[in-house]
């Protein structure tokens, strides 16, 4: 069962991974509501560089929990995936927790389009994430 969600897991953060490679090749679907905006203007603007590091991370993040369940990186002490895991579950949780202004579940910001998808989309899905990091780092082989 803890290999299946963390194959799942994984698939959820590779297809993220390959979203951000899409963006930072120019790609507009989505994007308007990725980042908060503080009316028209964005927040932050990443550019292609800072894109691609979100994508690698996504990607080794996936990695880590594939690992960790021993689907690949029989070679890598596995140390590395057990603390990555703990880490995931850590940080995805950060996540659904918010910067108590912008994003997560205590934003105070509402009623704009990013946070309608934070609340339905970004949240749960962080949430669910977390809760799989933790199976997977309580559980894993």
């Amino acid at each position: 069962m803890v290999r299946g969600v963390a194959m799942l897991a994984a698939a959820v953060l590779f297809s993220l991974a390959a979203l951000h490679v899409y963006w930072a090749g120019g790609g507009r679907w989505g994007s308007d509501v990725a980042i908060p905006k503080r009316g028209a203007q964005p927040l932050f603007a990443p550019g292609p560089a800072a894109t691609l590091i979100v994508a690698a991370l996504l990607l080794a993040a996936a990695l880590v929990l594939l690992g960790r369940v021993g689907l690949w990186g029989s070679s890598i002490p596995h140390w590395i995936f057990v603390t990555g895991s703990w880490t995931l579950a850590v940080v995805f949780a950060a996540r659904v927790v918010g910067d108590l202004r912008w994003v997560g579940l205590f934003k105070r910001v509402r009623g704009t389009p990013f946070a309608w998808w934070d609340t339905w989309l970004y949240e749960p899905l962080a949430g669910l994430l977390a809760l799989a990091a933790l199976l997977v780092a309580i559980y894993g082989a």
